[in-house]
């Protein structure tokens, strides 16, 4: 028996590399499983690779109405999410030397608005189940060494 029957997971970004794995994992382990991606074309393959147990929601997540989007969708069909993997981000690369200074500039964007504000907006809104905050690592508290 799959150990994640009954639990219901979001992978933002789950159309390609580890958010796909991830959101195979998941579903074969038993959870149903919602991806986002912001391109429908690439959705619909990673639905077809996941096979069952997959809903899938195109948006973008560092657009606060795609979330509100995102979240109404999920809340009306399942109510509660026990498993958030937020994976959404975007990578540009370029040879050292061959870095410009647009490229930089659109790199730099990316990173705040995407890697960084897609994934606090996405964890901020999430429906997460109470049992699922309570399994969260704790970190310990900073000790004063003076």
């Amino acid at each position: 028996m799959p150990s994640l029957d009954g639990k219901v997971s979001l992978v933002t970004g789950g159309t390609s590399g580890i958010g796909l794995a991830a959101a195979n994992a998941l579903a074969r382990e038993g959870s149903h499983v919602y991806i986002t991606g912001r391109r429908e074309r690439e959705l619909a393959t990673a639905v077809q690779q996941i096979g069952s147990n997959v809903t899938s929601v195109q948006g973008d997540v560092s657009n606060a109405q795609d979330l509100d989007r995102l979240f109404a969708q999920f809340r009306g069909e399942k109510g509660k999410l026990d498993i958030l993997f937020a994976n959404a981000g975007i990578a540009k690369y370029a040879a050292l030397g061959n870095i410009t200074e647009e490229l930089y500039d659109s790199i730099f964007n990316v990173n705040v608005n995407v890697n960084v504000k897609g994934v606090l907006s996405t964890v901020q809104k999430a429906p997460i189940s109470r049992a699922s905050r309570a399994l969260s690592p704790r970190l310990p508290r900073a000790r004063n060494r003076s």
